[in-house]
């Protein structure tokens, strides 16, 4: 199911669910992202950095199912460069909205776009390209963690 389509996410939400309300820079598109994230973290590839036009780039990730577009689907558009991910903006403002990444099975939400969501990072990723060094205490993996298909490599602050 792509996270532009409608799912079942009010039933859980009624339950007790955590539910974060996100939009784009105009308004134009709202989102929603339910229970808890994948992860939270940093990435700092070449990628990420130029996609956001920042030093590095603050992710949520979250089960695809647990991504729904609540409105203005029709403002969003897609970018997609490489196989690893599909970069999704709103076409009224060019606000960046969130990041599929298929062959993990996550959805990156961008974290500034889901104002709600406590923050908390538990990681850096891809800190070998980085060009804003953290120092954090927070775990800095040279590529990706080995359960997202990277080396596992953690290196030093």
């Amino acid at each position: 199911m792509s996270v532009t389509e409608s799912s079942p996410l009010t039933t859980r939400a009624a339950r007790g669910t955590p539910v974060h309300e996100g939009r784009c820079f105009c308004g134009a598109v709202h989102l929603q992202v339910q229970g808890e994230p994948a992860a939270v973290g940093y990435c700092h590839c070449e990628s990420c950095r130029s996609w956001s036009a920042a030093p590095v780039n603050a992710f949520t990730l979250w089960k695809p199912e647990h991504v729904r577009v609540t409105e203005g689907a029709q403002h969003i558009v897609s970018y997609q460069k490489t196989a690893r991910s599909i970069r999704k903006s709103c076409r009224v403002c060019g606000g960046h909205l969130f990041t599929e990444h298929p062959l993990w099975g996550v959805t990156d939400v961008y974290a500034a776009v889901i104002p709600s969501f406590d923050f908390k990072p538990g990681l850096h990723v891809n800190y070998q390209e980085t060009k804003l060094r953290m120092h954090d205490g927070l775990p800095k993996f040279a590529d990706m963690p080995a359960e997202m298909g990277g080396t596992g490599k953690v290196l030093p602050e």
